[in-house]
């Protein structure tokens, strides 16, 4: 299922979520100069963090402050593509709900959640993580508890089954933390991931949804 808009309007200017979908887009466009020489600097590799250590090629940064770059990173268009998309529709009601500079600070936390469950699953990897996508698994995290029952235009694939509709949030956005649990277990141990760090979603989506009850409306 792909959500393509949800029935939701917002009363704000949603400054932070446009900003941060800006940042994501301007960092790509300069990682692609680099290649994968940035994503080996800035990425968040497990044991470079879990031992102190900087790998080479040699981080510009401290390696304990990747976990920031590293979620302004993709690894190609249909990632980053993917990743805003979500955003664009969810984030800018989390925003209005909590106010600007609180769901600035919301995202990033959300975000190193994501990457310190990650991380924990397996500390000795070598493998550098990017993405945006534990921090906004957090944003679906504070929506679903925020707005269960909003509506989302969705796209339903299923085998020829092809069609438009519209889903409640907590059926759409409960049956895709549902598929992260479903290929989070398996890849436990640094196997069968895919490439894809099925435990910062987890992480990112729980930590949203403490969050989300944690913190009142914006004033």
């Amino acid at each position: 299922m792909i959500p393509l808009k949800d029935e939701n309007p917002t009363y704000i200017f949603p400054l932070v979520t446009i900003g941060i979908i800006l940042l994501n887009c301007i960092f790509f466009l300069y990682q692609l100069s680099w290649g994968r020489g940035l994503v080996l600097r800035l990425g968040a590799i497990p044991y470079e963090i879990t031992h102190g250590v900087d790998l080479p090629p040699s981080s510009p940064i401290p390696v304990r402050l990747t976990p920031f770059t590293s979620m302004f990173m993709h690894g190609g268009l249909l990632h980053i593509g993917g990743n805003m998309l979500y955003l664009w529709i969810f984030g800018d009601n989390v925003e209005e709900e909590i106010g600007h500079l609180r769901f600035l600070l919301f995202y990033l936390g959300c975000g190193l959640a994501a990457e310190g469950l990650q991380i924990l699953t397996d500390p000795g990897s070598e493998i550098p993580m990017i993405g945006a996508s534990g921090a906004i698994a957090g944003v679906l995290g504070g929506y679903l508890v925020r707005f269960p029952r909003a509506r989302v235009l969705t796209l339903v694939i299923f085998g020829y089954f092809i069609r438009l509709m519209k889903v409640p949030a907590f059926l759409l956005l409960g049956l895709w933390f549902f598929i992260q649990l479903l290929n989070g277990i398996p890849s436990l141990g640094g196997r069968f991931g895919g490439g894809v760090a099925w435990f910062a979603h987890i992480g990112g989506f729980m930590a949203g949804v403490i969050g989300a009850k944690l913190l009142g409306k914006r004033r």
